[in-house]
């Protein structure tokens, strides 16, 4: 989403074109992304005010692909979470109950404002034998005054308080692709991601047999490219030009 078909809050050139574009052509589409925050509800309405038509259905977010990965793994499971809305909402929609008394998983994710007391909770909660999962490996997340610490970050000091380190959903993990394929119906072979990061985005892709786009309008310079050992299928300017492959 961010970096892909916005930035800071702005629809970024060709964007609402390539929206069109797939429903024009009747493409199934999800627009992914690895922060927890929000929920699609939410992101939709983030997408409308840049001028961007994107449904609820048409989103899925690290936290809907964490619910569904614990709800297949332990079905009606109870865990601690430390999230926002976006998180707590999927859980609960997954058929999770939310409690601090011994449940069988700690879920951490992303909030504005991450508090020592929660943090401490959930140690001690996983010292105690509860699994530790985490929606994402981001280290670090923006903001209008530079980086802010991401789910990655408090991951790393949960794990070096309790040598537990988490299973992480989001991209990279191949999983969060899949589980998006299966919520739409499509097979990898005839699928495509398109994102603006090596490290998350391609990698993920590349890892669940997808066609890889990556456009220059976010993270990655394309002299950065060259850092990595993958390649992505092709390498644009921006989404406008990933129009003509639709």
């Amino acid at each position: 989403m961010d970096g892909v078909l916005m930035h800071e809050g702005v629809a970024l050139p060709g964007a609402a074109e390539f929206i069109a574009a797939l429903r024009e052509k009747e493409r199934p589409f999800l627009i992914l992304t690895n922060n927890s925050i929000f929920t699609p509800r939410d992101l939709s309405a983030r997408l409308a005010a840049a001028g961007l038509d994107v449904p609820e259905e048409s989103l899925w977010t690290s936290a809907l692909a964490t619910a569904r990965f614990l709800s297949d793994q332990v079905p009606g499971g109870s865990a601690y979470v430390v999230g926002e809305a976006g998180l707590t909402t999927a859980m609960y929609d997954a058929g999770y109950t939310l409690t601090a008394a011994r449940p069988e998983f700690v879920v951490l994710g992303e909030t504005r404002t991450y508090s020592f007391e929660a943090i401490t909770q959930a140690i001690r909660l996983i010292q105690n034998g509860a699994r530790f999962i985490a929606t994402n490996p981001d280290v670090t997340g923006p903001s209008a005054d530079g980086d802010l610490p991401a789910t990655g970050a408090v991951a790393a000091m949960i794990t070096a308080a309790t040598g537990r380190k988490p299973y992480f959903v989001g991209k990279p993990n191949p999983m969060m692709i899949r589980s998006a394929l299966n919520r739409i119906d499509a097979h990898s072979e005839t699928a495509a991601m398109v994102g603006d990061r090596m490290d998350t985005d391609v990698l993920a892709g590349l890892e669940a047999g997808l066609q890889t786009f990556l456009v220059l309008t976010g993270s990655t310079r394309r002299e950065d490219v060259e850092r990595y050992p993958i390649r992505p299928t092709e390498i644009l300017p921006s989404i406008a030009e990933v129009t003509a492959y639709v």
